[in-house]
């Protein structure tokens, strides 16, 4: 069970180390925008019923701590899922993950960047799509 220390709160959440490594990309990559968001998730067992959220802001210190010295793969449909409810107006919210096979691949030549969007990597690689560079389909058509 990871932890997930917030301000000044003298509360730790407890959160399973998996769902705290993906939360961890979803809420790095929004505060490193500099946008503020909330956090929402549904009670454990453990404790009384309900649910609680979080006003995260970029300003607030935060820190994750993970009792598995290793870090998961990630599920790149799970780390979406939560950018998708990131980028909503309830903010994130922790859902379960819905099991896929297709783990994040990390290659020395296309490393997971934390905070980094698809779009960035894929600018940063040159292949022009990214940043509103032509493909070939596109010059074929204009041409």
């Amino acid at each position: 069970m990871g932890t997930l220390y917030y301000g000044d709160s003298g509360t730790p959440i407890g959160i399973e180390d998996r769902a705290l490594a993906h939360l961890k990309i979803a809420i790095t990559t929004k505060l490193r925008r500099g946008e503020s968001f909330t956090l929402s998730w549904q009670h454990t067992e453990d404790q009384p019923r309900g649910r609680s959220t979080l006003w995260l802001h970029p300003s607030i210190p935060l820190r994750f701590v993970f009792d598995e010295p290793e870090a998961p793969e990630l599920s790149r449909s799970w780390i979406e899922e939560l950018m998708r409810s990131a980028n909503s107006t309830g903010g994130v919210q922790l859902v379960p993950e819905h099991l896929d096979t297709d783990p994040i691949a990390t290659t020395p030549d296309q490393p997971v960047q934390v905070g980094v969007d698809v779009q960035e990597v894929s600018k940063s690689r040159g292949d022009g799509k990214a940043h509103g560079g032509r493909s070939k389909e596109n010059e074929t058509q204009t041409a």
